[in-house]
């Protein structure tokens, strides 16, 4: 073989070897990228969960807020018709 044939084949070589690494550095940087997308989607799930179970939370308290506000206005109702009652028995005592 001749010396130009060798040099045009190691400079071939050469060029396969930069063309593969340059496709392989693409690939690694798409595969982080895909990883780094995959992870955010992942902390965007989290989120909307921690964010539901707030939700779920706040709903539990105004819940038992109302429940309180509810037996607070019947004890009140209560208290109204026995002072009610106690004005009606003073007014039949009273001659």
């Amino acid at each position: 073989m001749s010396t130009v044939l060798i040099v045009i084949i190691v400079v071939v070589v050469l060029i396969l070897l930069a063309m593969l690494l340059i496709a392989m550095r693409r690939a690694k940087r798409k595969r982080e990228l895909a990883q780094a997308q995959t992870e955010a989607r992942r902390d965007d799930v989290q989120h909307h969960r921690v964010r539901a179970e707030e939700s779920r939370t706040e709903a539990a308290v105004a819940e038992e807020r109302a429940k309180r506000a509810e037996t607070e206005a019947q004890l009140n109702e209560e208290r109204a018709r026995n002072r009610e009652a106690e004005l009606e028995d003073e007014g039949e005592t009273r001659p």
